[in-house]
């Protein structure tokens, strides 16, 4: 377990910590679900064998320092009886805010395009395994209002960002949870350049930049007029103090604005947030 402390100033009415940590992608399944999904564990879990013990250690790290956890999704890999049960009973036992990611809806991992249709097949069902609203909620800690917004299909959808606004208009310091980081030159050149992947799997990323993505990706990728209106809102807003988010399984920091970071937090890693 990576573990990595970062200082944040928000206007905090005094010190505290929180403790982020994203992709964790549990691979269980059981007799409950069909043949093709344990097939399906049993090959996803050679790509993250220790999910279950990391995700306790992370756990117990902000137990003993008496923080929450801010968790920026893929709790589970797919969607089975066996990761649901896991995920309520963690979610019921430690204090974890959460925030969808893809997988959080995924039925058997890139077997169809992923879009709200996609989504609200296992949405119910996945909603109740977690102890706060995955797609959007709000939680007040230590006087700094965090905000869980899914944006794991690279988009942010209208309703959303009309809560978003009613959020601002609370007037509180803002730390928004999300999954998919917002585009920058830094991710997308680590993620092109250093990486050398077909794509940059960031949120509003500029078309001319997406000229040589796959068609699939494109289409995925690709921001409606919501979306940029939403990343307008979010990069001018001076309440809005910093994103915490996840989904490269990297260890990263930017900047989005000469006063907005960004942290994107790792499958192995903790982030000890500690904010003034």
């Amino acid at each position: 377990m990576n573990r990595i402390t970062t200082q944040i100033k928000v206007g905090a009415r005094a010190s505290f910590s929180i403790v982020h940590i994203s992709d964790t992608h549990m691979t269980r399944a059981d007799g409950r679900d069909d043949a093709r999904k344990l097939e399906l564990a049993n090959a996803r879990a050679v790509h993250f064998p220790k999910a279950e013990s990391f995700l306790l250690d992370a756990a117990a790290c902000a137990r003993d320092i008496g923080a929450p956890l801010v968790h920026t999704g893929d709790l589970i890999d797919f969607v089975s009886f066996a990761n649901l049960d896991f995920a309520r009973q963690f979610c019921s036992q430690h204090d974890c805010f959460m925030a969808a990611g893809n997988h959080e809806f995924s039925l058997y991992v890139g077997e169809a395009f992923e879009d709200e249709a996609y989504r609200n097949q296992s949405l119910e069902r996945v909603q109740g395994a977690f102890t706060n609203d995955i797609r959007f909620s709000s939680r007040l800690i230590g006087g700094v209002n965090f905000v869980a917004i899914d944006n794991s299909y690279y988009r942010i959808e209208r309703e959303q960002l009309d809560r978003l606004r009613l959020e601002v208009k609370r007037g509180w310091p803002i730390v928004l949870a999300m999954h998919t980081p917002l585009h920058c030159e830094r991710l997308y050149s680590y993620m092109m350049t250093e990486k050398k992947r077909p794509c940059a799997y960031l949120m509003a990323t500029p078309e001319p930049l997406m000229a040589d993505y796959p068609e699939y990706r494109l289409l995925q990728q690709q921001a409606d007029s919501t979306t940029l209106e939403a990343v307008e809102i979010i990069t001018s807003e001076p309440l809005i103090k910093v994103l915490l988010t996840g989904h490269l399984h990297a260890d990263l920091e930017s900047m989005l604005t000469p006063s907005l970071p960004q942290l994107v937090t790792g499958t192995r890693t903790v982030r000890i947030v500690q904010f003034t």
